[in-house]
């Protein structure tokens, strides 16, 4: 076999391997989708009776309403919060060096390693100690234990590219502290704090563990999905499965043509400069 023959039995091969992974990856999602629009109690293929009656009465039922509101309440502030903390954090990271650096790296990245089961009932435990009632709002507090990590990690990575060499520039142009973290530190970092957001708003959107430890009386999508398979199934919980997911993806693809326009627009302002 030639060196060129080889290469397009690789080529080949790889392509076999990578199709064959995303359909383990994506086949499951996909029998939700179509679950969701059987007609039949229970799914079952092929579908002989295609209907979005379940669709209607998710969007009619008030339970559905509020579970949808929780679940993006917790995962909206859980994403506003991360992301502002995370920043500095990511700053002191990787951007400056000072004593007890070594240390705080080791630190604040522990929560990770730690089963999140674990961590939940170990906030819960917490919570019942320092008289605190839990719901929906400690449950942001829970999330960002987890996350933020997650979050500081994802801009350290961006951070550590940083020169600071364009931060000490502006400062001999004139510029103020202000204006160099404006202009020159954000758009650099822009790419991780997106990244970080996406990764926030999805890992508390979907997050099941830390939820049941942490929201007491209140009750997130994970939760009401979890509770339905284990008793009382309804062909509800397909329905709402896909619109979590066509909400994530949908979330996924609005941040990622506002990096596309934020880059054009920067590309746009160093050509007009220049």
């Amino acid at each position: 076999m030639t060196q060129q023959a080889s290469a397009r039995l690789s080529r080949r091969l790889i392509t076999v391997w990578t199709i064959c992974v995303l359909i383990f990856l994506y086949m499951p999602m996909v029998a939700v989708i179509l679950a969701s629009f059987s007609k039949q109690r229970y799914f079952r293929f092929p579908i002989q009776r295609w209907d979005t009656v379940w669709y209607e009465k998710a969007m009619e039922s008030l339970s559905v309403r509020e579970l949808l509101w929780t679940s993006l309440s917790i995962a909206v502030l859980v994403t506003l919060f991360s992301v502002v903390l995370a920043f500095f954090g990511a700053l002191a990271f990787a951007r400056y060096d000072w004593k007890g650096r070594k240390l705080y790296q080791r630190l604040v990245l522990l929560p990770i390693f730690f089963p999140q089961a674990v961590l939940g009932l170990a906030l819960l435990l917490w919570f019942s100690a320092l008289g605190v009632t839990t719901s929906w709002h400690t449950a942001v507090f829970a999330h960002m234990v987890w996350i933020l990590p997650i979050v500081i990690l994802i801009m350290s990575i961006q951070a550590y590219s940083f020169d600071p060499a364009l931060e000490e520039a502006a400062f001999d142009l004139g510029a103020t502290r202000w204006q160099v973290l404006r202009e020159v530190t954000l758009p650099i970092l822009s790419p991780g704090i997106i990244s970080g957001g996406i990764f926030a708003f999805l890992l508390s959107w979907g997050n099941f563990p830390l939820s049941l430890f942490s929201t007491g009386a209140d009750q997130t999508v994970p939760e009401w999905l979890y509770s339905k398979m284990v008793s009382g199934y309804t062909p509800m919980v397909p329905t709402l499965g896909s619109l979590t997911m066509s909400g994530a993806a949908l979330m996924v693809a609005l941040c990622y043509i506002t990096w596309l326009i934020l880059r054009a627009r920067r590309r746009a302002q160093g050509l007009s400069k220049s």
